[in-house]
């Protein structure tokens, strides 16, 4: 695919930069323990990390607009760099919770701007396969850095050095590497609306990943732990299905390039909702059953947000990836907000197991969601099928044609899918 070959060095620097991200979430947990911090206070400085997050949605258009691509890129970074340093010169909770605060701000930044940026250089025929090499390289990178941990362990300063030097080692390869640094955008202005008329069915998929994937990476060491496993199966259990979806995005990207993308999101996230229900019914209590259900939920419920992003993407006209972007991670922060509660609740309620209850009742309104939207647009041509209808609607016959039919369907229902 030689379209992806401009955009390896931001995929470099992404992998890099989300492993240091990757990271510090992880850390911030042990080390606040270990510090003598309350869980609440501990969950406190997670809410605080997604309220800068929300706030970086709605900012990171206006600062693109003004100082481009690569410009943002490494201011958001460098902040961002700073103050993982200062979590370790200064630790105190009201401290801590504000510097989650300004990472949570530059990361959702840092996202839009890698995104929108991936999103410029590819077509829709190639866009499934590159965003979801991206997510591989997100997943694979923060799994990985936190093995990082027990090496270097979780006290003193030389972890938090290393964080620090991921987080700006990753300005050199978009510094020097890449050439591909997209036109500032020319509209700042975060359109939520717009973006829902883009695509309805791709804001809904990002708010229920949002729920479904913060609820499991927050609360899945809870389950593993409630149901007897030990300290290293709990480690395994969460990774095995992290794993699982960097495995599998590609191949899943590759197939929506291939047919019409609904399809492949609709059959996604009916296996995913299927999976998490064989953790309840099936895997007891045994390490091997659960590690064997939770690679194969991980395998369809980490690649819903890629899938979701590429079909909004399609959609969008070449001036509004950086607004298609900066919503979705919006919509998935509305999401990554409410999950972990609602998720608690449940488990409180009816047990450790109603995590994944939980998550299969997302994923059944979500597969409800897509079908109604499959009948109420058609698919955006790419692919091999694609680009023929894509000849055949070009034509002056077909144009003259459909362009009254489209009119009146777009006055009829207002908007894409």
């Amino acid at each position: 695919m030689s379209s992806l070959r401009p955009l390896i060095p931001l995929l470099i620097a992404a992998g890099i930069l989300l492993g240091g991200n990757g990271l510090q979430g992880t850390l911030i947990a042990l080390r606040g323990a270990q510090e003598g911090f309350s869980p609440a206070t501990i969950g406190f400085m997670g809410t605080s990390y997604f309220a800068g997050f929300l706030l970086g949605c709605l900012a990171i258009g206006r600062i693109m607009k003004s100082v481009g691509y690569v410009r943002s890129f490494s201011a958001l970074a460098a902040t961002a760099s700073v103050g993982t340093l200062l979590l370790v010169l200064m630790i105190h909770p009201v401290i801590w919770s504000g510097v989650r605060f300004v990472t949570g701000f530059c990361f959702a930044g840092l996202f839009t701007v890698m995104e929108a940026w991936l999103n410029a250089g590819v077509a829709n025929r190639n866009r499934g396969r590159v965003l979801a090499l991206y997510r591989v390289v997100d997943i694979g990178s923060v799994t990985g850095a936190q093995f990082l941990i027990p090496v270097f362990g979780a006290d003193g300063f030389t972890i938090f050095a290393i964080m620090s030097m991921m987080i700006t080692f990753s300005l050199v390869p978009v510094s020097l590497g890449d050439r591909t640094n997209p036109a500032p955008p020319e509209d700042v202005k975060l359109d939520l609306r717009r973006a829902w008329r883009i695509s309805p069915l791709a804001a809904i998929g990002c708010i229920a990943v949002g729920v479904t994937n913060s609820a499991f990476r927050s609360l899945s060491p809870v389950y593993a732990e409630a149901i007897g496993m030990s300290v290293a199966d709990v480690v395994t259990f969460v990774s095995v299905g992290i794993l699982g979806g960097a495995i599998i995005q590609y191949p899943l990207g590759f197939l929506s390039d291939r047919w019409d993308r609904r399809s492949v999101l609709l059959v996604t996230a009916a296996c995913a909702g299927f999976a998490a229900l064989a953790i309840v019914l099936l895997a007891g209590t045994e390490p091997l059953p659960n590690f064997v259900a939770v690679f194969i939920f991980g395998s369809f419920a980490m690649p819903l947000f890629s899938l979701s992003a590429a079909h909004a993407n399609d959609r969008a006209d070449r001036g509004e990836f950086v607004l298609v972007n900066a919503a979705l991670m919006l919509f998935y922060s509305f999401g990554a907000i409410g999950g972990p509660l609602t998720a608690s609740f449940f488990m409180q309620s009816f047990g450790p197991k109603a995590l994944f209850v939980f998550c299969a009742l997302v994923y059944a309104v979500l597969v409800l969601i897509i079908l109604y939207r499959m009948g109420a647009r058609p698919a955006v041509p790419h692919g091999e099928r694609g680009r023929f209808v894509a000849m055949l609607r070009t034509s002056p016959f077909f144009a003259k044609l459909a362009r009254r039919g489209n009119t009146d369907r777009d006055e009829h229902d207002g908007g894409g899918d």
